[in-house]
C-alpha cells in the first residue's frame, strides 16, 4: 500500500513536469514566431478590439461596484477604531495595487480565455490547424502570437479603466452615503497615491493578460475528442488562467511591495 501511494505521487509529479515542459515549449515556439515574417498586424488589431473594447463593460462594472463595496466595508471596519478618514487611502491603494489587476484579469479570463480556447479548439478538432500547416502557414504565428501580444497590450488599459472606475465608485459612496467632504476625499486620494502604485499594477496587468491568452491558446491548441474535448479545453483554460493569475499575483506582490 505504501509503495502504491508513493507510485501515485511519483506519477502525478512526472505528469506535472511533462505538462510544464509542454507549456514551456509552447511559449518558446510562440515567441520565436515574433522574429519571423510575415507579421499579421490586421489579426493583432482584431484581437486587441475583441479582448479590449468588448471587455470594457464587464471589467468596468465589476470595478465600479468593487470600489463601492470596498468603501462601505472599509468604513464599517475603521469605525471600530475611529479611523474612518482612511477610507479614501484604502480604496485607492487597494484598487491600483491589487483589486484592479486581479479583478480585470479574472474577468478577462472568464470572457476572453474561454473564447480563445473554444475558437482554437474548434479549429483543432475540425483539422483547420492542420490545413494551415499544409498551406505553409505557421499556426503559432497566425493564431497564437496575435492573441499573446493582444493580451499584453489590452489588459493594462482595461486595468487602468478599472482603477479609475473603482476609485470613482469609492468616491460616490464616500461622499453621497458616508458623508465625506468631496474635496477632502479627493485630496486624501491624491496625497497617498504614488505613481509607482499605478505602474506596478499595470505591470501585473500585462503579466495577467499574457497568462490569459497563453492558457486559452495552449488548451485550445491541444484539445482532442470533438465537442467534448473543446468543452474541456474551455474549462481548463479558465481554471488554469485563474489559478496562475492568483499565483503570479502573490509572486509579483512579494517582489514589488515586500519590504
Amino acid at each position: 500500500m505504501i509503495f502504491s501511494f508513493l507510485a501515485a505521487i511519483g506519477a502525478g509529479f512526472l505528469a506535472f513536469l511533462a505538462a510544464t515542459g509542454r507549456l514551456f515549449l509552447f511559449v518558446l515556439s510562440s515567441l520565436a514566431a515574433l522574429f519571423r515574417p510575415p507579421f499579421y498586424f490586421r489579426l493583432l488589431l482584431r484581437q486587441v478590439v475583441e479582448m479590449g473594447y468588448f471587455s470594457l463593460p464587464v471589467v468596468g462594472l465589476t470595478a465600479l461596484f468593487t470600489g463601492m463595496v470596498l468603501a462601505l466595508q472599509s468604513y464599517v471596519g475603521f469605525a471600530r477604531f475611529n479611523a474612518e478618514g482612511s477610507v479614501a487611502t484604502v480604496v485607492v491603494l487597494s484598487m491600483t495595487r491589487e483589486l484592479g489587476p486581479v479583478i480585470g484579469g479574472l474577468m478577462v479570463a472568464g470572457r476572453v480565455g474561454a473564447a480563445i480556447a473554444a475558437e482554437i479548439g474548434t479549429m483543432r478538432v475540425t483539422d483547420q490547424i492542420d490545413a494551415l500547416t499544409t498551406l505553409s502557414t505557421d499556426p503559432f504565428r497566425y493564431l497564437v502570437l496575435p492573441r499573446l501580444l493582444a493580451g499584453l497590450i489590452t489588459l493594462p488599459f482595461l486595468v487602468l479603466v478599472a482603477d479609475v472606475l473603482g476609485v470613482f465608485g469609492g468616491f460616490l459612496v464616500g461622499t453621497y452615503k458616508l458623508g465625506f467632504n468631496p474635496a477632502g476625499y479627493l485630496d486624501q486620494t491624491h496625497q497617498f497615491l504614488e505613481t509607482r502604485d499605478v505602474v506596478l499594477g499595470l505591470v501585473k496587468a500585462s503579466v495577467f493578460g499574457f497568462i490569459v491568452a497563453l492558457m486559452g491558446c495552449y488548451q485550445g491548441y491541444h484539445s482532442r475528442g470533438g465537442a467534448e474535448g473543446v468543452g474541456q479545453a474551455t474549462t481548463h483554460a479558465v481554471v488554469s488562467a485563474s489559478v496562475l493569475i492568483l499565483l503570479s499575483d502573490y509572486l509579483l506582490t512579494q517582489a514589488f511591495f515586500a519590504r
